[in-house]
């Protein structure tokens, strides 16, 4: 579509999968920036495509996400960042924090309050441009493993938006930030297959060459039973994850399927990347070895796109209903 490869979801899945094997910060980078060219591909003017979409698909520019804000988190619904009407130009004032991309961004997709009153109904997006007036980028954040994000705060003062820069009007934008949100927690699932899979290459390979008490010590029945559980985690993550990733291929809402695949596939990122660890003992820790690394964006996922705890929430909704109001 207009350039872009128009990859199924899944077929995404297993690309930011894959990068994520080398490094899961990079490859959710390009999962942000992808989610806002996307956004741009489908409700953009055309005037706004013309500009951006070239770019934004050759790399030349960058585009970030912008919806949590420093009191505000799991809650996307109490964000305070303000939208004001003014003639046919929009004037936003607020902060937003967490932004991966931020950093190096030149379009930042915010996501903004029109009508206090009207709750999630009164949230629209904006693309805001690097260069405009009243847009300032905070000092990038120091994350464990996680400098390829680039992950900053904006702060929003009488920042002007033309017309055309409202992606998605009042009434959409929640529902926008929403969706993408759900695809966001497939692909962090997959790319926590994908540094898993690294781990366990890295541990397997290590513990063949190395020798205990006159043998490899992967020869030990009891190390290669940990490592085998690490694997299966793994195998049934990536289930979880092709099965979320079909659902959304099929036009399914995929909310709970999408949760339920990142809770698992982040717990079994981090608890397989500490037995990769283990079973190397004190070279596991070695900085070289990269899991380490590894490991630190392990744990971030688990915060990524919606923390474990609220993943539950989603699927205790799908459980219980209205059953206990």
């Amino acid at each position: 579509m207009q350039g872009g490869l128009g990859l199924s979801v899944l077929a995404a899945a297993r690309v930011y999968e894959e990068i994520a094997e080398g490094c899961l910060a990079h490859a959710f980078s390009l999962e942000v920036h992808n989610n806002i060219a996307n956004l741009v591909s489908r409700r953009g003017t055309k005037g706004v495509q013309d500009r951006w979409l070239p770019r934004l698909l050759s790399g030349d520019a960058v585009a970030a996400f912008c919806l949590t804000e420093p009191a505000m988190g799991s809650d996307a619904v109490a964000i305070q960042c303000k939208a004001d009407s003014v003639g046919s130009d929009w004037v936003l004032n607020g902060e937003k924090a967490w932004v991966t991309n931020a950093a190096g961004a030149d379009l930042f997709a915010v996501w903004a309050q029109t009508d206090a009153a009207a709750g999630s109904r009164g949230i629209a997006a904006f693309l805001v441009e690097r260069e405009a007036e009243g847009l300032t980028v905070t000092d990038p954040y120091k994350l464990m493993g996680g400098h390829a994000m680039g992950t900053a705060g904006i702060l929003l003062r009488d920042c002007r938006v033309p017309a055309d820069g409202l992606i998605s009007p009042p009434g959409e934008g929640f529902q926008v930030a929403m969706q993408g949100i759900t695809a966001a927690r497939i692909f962090v699932g997959a790319q926590c297959c994908g540094i898993l899979k690294a781990g366990l290459e890295r541990a397997i390979g290590y513990v063949s060459r190395r020798k205990a008490f006159g043998r490899p010590v992967g020869s030990f029945q009891g190390l290669q039973w940990e490592l085998v559980n690490v694997a299966t985690e793994r195998e049934a993550a990536r289930l979880l994850v092709y099965r979320a990733a079909a659902a959304a291929d099929r036009g399914l809402s995929a909310t709970v399927e999408a949760a339920q695949a990142k809770k698992f596939a982040t717990a079994a990122a981090v608890s397989g990347l500490v037995t990769c660890m283990q079973a190397m003992g004190a070279h596991g820790f070695l900085i070289d070895s990269t899991l380490g690394r590894h490991l630190a964006t392990a744990k971030m996922a688990e915060y990524l796109d919606g923390t474990s705890e609220i993943q539950n929430v989603v699927v205790a909704r799908s459980l219980f209903g209205g059953a206990l109001d």
